[in-house]
């Protein structure tokens, strides 16, 4: 991507975009060290931090997987956008106004500007639909609203709206600003392609008005009805079908609905919810999602997490339920940390996502028996991404937005109180399922219980599992018990494993972090310049670079690849750009990461005269060995007995004892 005024805007959004406070959007962050925060890493599995943002420098990395870079990257990353998406996103957190922006190819253009276009069509359809709420058609549409317990503020803060009975009135409305390629890639239109070739003429305008009346029937929506509701000029349906260039018949998905719109985290609609106001047998399903677009796949979106994520972050909990009006009913009883999942069972990208706010979790599904196979099913996503979950169980027969508005409020905040630790509540349904007095019952409940015990990713966590499930089952047999505990045991899981850094000294640690304050020299300008009359300030770069360069220290050490790249950067913009290789860029990290002691010229000298003597004796082991070779001639000989030599001599140089 490219910008107007761009590496100006970029570099100056990017001095105001504190890392830490951006990946700690997305990342639980702690301190961890004077210039380090730690955290588990967001893009892959892990129980113990290996995910690391260093606050001087600015840069992340994760010693499990490898993923490094700036604050643009990470972003790019996490919310899986492209790089001038991802500096928007920074530039909305911070309120800072975005210069036009260009691109740096044309698919990449023609994609972002897809889904800022979708964006758009979405925010359109969701004030129609609010609208058409407020109108005489929505009467029913808001007594059922009124039914469910949702007063104005609910509906609001919601943006609930009503779909009216018309297969056209959205679309035209929709026309006037977008083009119809467009309306179809939004997911809010269907269609039924004529495939008999068009004629120019009435005849063609009636075939065209059949196909629009097929589609329609054969959609359970009737024509006339949507077009008593069309404006003025619009009723016509061969003035429609006269209008329209495309051999298609386009109408809405959306008829007679509720609408509940479905926004990403940052707040912007990008699907819908429809709830049928219809009774007949051809109202269709009663809740119609959209299906995914450019802008919406299903399994990565939480209902609610715009309006949840920060009572999450506070209360250090989230609630998850199963479906729209539960999360609504929840919310507007004053639980501000709930969530549903949006259209789909609950997936890993879910948890991943909700995992970035709060790992503790109370999980309140339906308790019928559908409800209850899905919470296992939830369960097992969250003991993977290792939650600390609970779950609440209501009175056969509520769900949570029927138990608030029978029971109240002060009543499901005191079921949230005494929700059950997850494995209690497997234990209590193993027990239902197969109870748990005979031999056979027991053997049933011990083998519906160890696929969850497996997926628990401590193995001392499982042995005190396996240990707990035996007392409360009352397993006396110590042959059952034991193969509960070796069952346990023997878990089945992907283990991330980080590359070892390589082995190298502390001499080239302290170098490398001074050859890569270059960008931190560059960072600050007034750094390099002295008042008048003053020393030039210490600038440990420069002395490495000499030090390296006019000897080459680093040649034959674990370490040559990447300070020979940072030899030859400059002063790049950002350090974690330069090496070449996922080696040199994980040492690299792992040296920054741990910075511990300023860097003085005491100890940069002290660092090259220690690789200087590394070199020296490294060098004379060589001298050594070359010696030993049979046949060598006279004159080779004595060049090789005056280095020797000459190496003994600089190994006792008092300047270089000091290394040592």
């Amino acid at each position: 991507m490219a910008l107007n005024s761009s590496d100006n805007f970029k570099e100056s959004l990017k001095q105001q975009a504190d890392i830490v406070r951006i990946v700690g959007d997305y990342v639980k962050l702690k301190k961890a060290g004077a210039q380090n925060f730690s955290g588990l890493c967001p893009f892959h599995s892990e129980k113990t931090p290996s995910f690391s943002v260093h606050v001087t420098r600015q840069f992340y990395h994760c010693f499990g997987c490898g993923a490094s870079g700036d604050v643009f990257a990470f972003v790019q990353k996490v919310e899986n956008v492209t790089f001038p998406e991802a500096v928007r996103l920074i530039a909305q957190k911070l309120g800072v106004p975005m210069p036009k922006a260009s691109f740096s190819n044309p698919q990449e253009a023609r994609e972002a500007k897809l889904r800022m276009a979708l964006l758009d069509v979405h925010e359109h359809a969701t004030e129609f639909f609010r609208q058409c709420l407020r109108q005489p058609e929505g009467a029913f549409a808001r007594e059922y609203l009124r039914g469910r317990g949702l007063d104005e503020a609910a509906i609001a803060r919601f943006r609930i709206g009503y779909a009216p009975d018309s297969g056209f009135l959205l679309r035209d409305v929709l026309r006037r600003e977008f083009d119809e390629e467009l309306l179809r890639e939004s997911g809010l239109f269907s269609w039924k392609e004529d495939s008999r070739p068009q004629v120019s003429g009435l005849g063609s305008q009636q075939e065209q008005v059949g196909s629009l009346q097929r589609a329609q029937d054969d959609n359970s929506a009737e024509i006339a009805d949507g077009d008593a509701k069309l404006p003025t000029g619009r009723g016509d349906p061969s003035k429609l079908a006269a209008r329209s260039s495309q051999p298609a018949a386009m109408y809405s998905k959306f008829r007679n609905r509720v609408m509940f719109p479905i926004c990403n985290d940052q707040g912007k609609v990008i699907a819908f919810t429809g709830r049928t106001l219809s009774t007949d047998e051809k109202a269709g399903p009663k809740y119609l999602n959209s299906p995914e677009t450019p802008i919406y796949a299903k399994s990565r979106v939480l209902f609610n997490l715009d309006n949840a994520k920060d009572a999450i972050r506070k209360l250090d909990y989230s609630i998850l339920v199963e479906g729209q009006m539960d999360c609504i009913s929840v919310y507007a009883a004053g639980f501000h940390n709930v969530i549903a999942s949006s259209g789909t069972a609950f997936t890993e990208l879910q948890a991943k996502l909700l995992g970035r706010f709060s790992k503790n979790i109370v999980v309140n599904f339906d308790p019928d028996t559908a409800g209850a196979r899905a919470t296992e099913r939830t369960l097992g996503l969250l003991v993977e991404e290792e939650f600390n979950i609970r779950v609440l169980t209501l009175e056969a027969g509520f769900d949570p937005d029927l138990f608030i508005r029978r029971k109240g409020k002060d009543a499901y905040a005191a079921a949230l109180k005494h929700s059950q630790k997850y494995f209690d509540y497997l234990i209590d349904r193993a027990r239902a399922q197969f109870g748990a007095r005979s031999a056979e019952g027991k053997v049933k409940a011990v083998n519906y219980l160890l696929p969850h015990i497996q997926r628990v990713p401590s193995r001392i966590t499982r042995d005190e599992l396996a240990l707990e499930i035996s007392q409360k089952l009352g397993i006396d047999s110590a042959v059952l018990r034991q193969e509960l505990k070796h069952a346990a045991g023997s878990r089945a899981a992907t283990q991330v494993k980080a590359g070892a850094d390589a082995q190298i000294t502390g001499a080239e640690r302290v170098l490398i972090r001074a050859l890569a304050s270059a960008t931190e020299m560059q960072a600050g300008a007034t750094r390099g310049s002295a008042r008048d009359g003053t020393d030039e300030e210490f600038d440990p770069a420069r002395q490495a670079q000499f030090a390296l360069q006019s000897d080459r220290l680093y040649e034959g050490l674990a370490s040559q690849s990447l300070i020979e790249s940072l030899l030859t950067a400059g002063a790049e913009t950002d350090v974690m750009a330069v090496p070449k290789t996922e080696d040199d860029r994980r040492l690299l990290a792992s040296i920054l990461m741990h910075e511990e002691e300023e860097l003085t010229p005491e100890i940069v000298e002290g660092a090259v005269r220690a690789l200087r003597r590394l070199h020296y004796r490294r060098r004379l082991e060589q001298v050594q060995l070359a010696l030993l070779r049979p046949g060598l001639e006279s004159a080779e000989r004595q060049a090789l007995l005056q280095e020797k030599v000459s190496l003994k001599r600089a190994l006792m140089d008092p300047a270089l004892e000091k290394a040592s």
